[in-house]
């Protein structure tokens, strides 16, 4: 059964990253834009099949934003990681490892704005729980803008115990909540660091809380109290990234 990608940014990375998977391009008979014919031009040095449709037609394809190009591909021969790959995978890194936790994010466009940060703060692997929480789907690859098949993506039975496996290893727990005594500027995000990030309103359940290591938080100076965790995310990770540069 074929799969559908769909939005400019999205087929353009699948374009360069996996055309053998592309059967076919379509793309709304009205764009003109350098954007879109940028991916025309990719597709066709590819010899797939470019084909143009209307507006209505590719919306029929797809109630998702599409902006106008769509590719049918053959689905991806996935490598899909399991928690009993967090050891090998430790093993693996050169450099003190730097890892993202989601605890129970369930929307699936904060999930792939997560991963899109992610990859391009260097994270070594995510980890979220298999259960109330956001799997990977066509809307959080398409979000991601490739990050979804970059990046290691492991869905934990028991979060509790997966980080108590990642602190025998040696990696330090950092928990993000409001009412954290230290700012992300002040902690030492150095060295071997699990980062996790809390429940879209409701943040860390009470049992991730107490694992944790240590709290921090953004220092917020205006009248909202808190950010979109995908927002969070990115800001405290590439906190993390500044000092590993230092």
């Amino acid at each position: 059964m074929s799969e559908l990608v769909y939005g400019l940014h999205a087929v353009e990375v699948l374009l360069k990253r996996s055309s053998e998977r592309v059967e076919r391009l379509y793309i709304q008979s009205n764009r003109h834009d350098q954007r879109s014919h940028k991916v025309v031009k990719l597709a066709q040095d590819k010899n797939i099949p470019v084909i143009q449709k209307d507006r209505d037609e590719l919306d029929e394809m797809t109630d998702q934003r599409h902006q106008g190009v769509i590719a049918v591909c053959r689905p991806e021969k996935k490598k899909s990681f399991h928690e009993k790959h967090i050891p090998e995978l430790l093993n693996q890194i050169d450099e003190a490892p730097l890892i993202l936790i989601l605890d129970g994010v369930t929307d699936p466009h904060n999930l792939g704005a997560c991963l899109r940060s992610a990859d391009a703060a260097g994270v070594h692997m995510v980890i979220a729980p298999k259960d109330n929480a956001a799997s990977i789907t066509d809307v959080v690859r398409k979000v991601a803008c490739g990050a979804a098949e970059t990046v290691p993506f492991i869905p934990v039975t028991n979060l509790v115990r997966t980080m108590k496996q990642l602190q025998e290893a040696g990696v330090w727990i950092a928990g993000t909540a409001g009412e954290a005594e230290q700012d992300i500027y002040q902690a030492n995000l150095k060295g071997p660091l699990a980062i996790v990030m809390g429940a879209e309103g409701e943040g860390m359940r009470r049992l991730t809380r107490e694992n944790c290591d240590y709290l921090i938080k953004i220092p917020m100076a205006g009248e909202v109290s808190s950010l979109n965790v995908s927002v969070a995310t990115g800001v405290t990770l590439f906190e993390a990234v500044r000092q590993r540069l230092k």
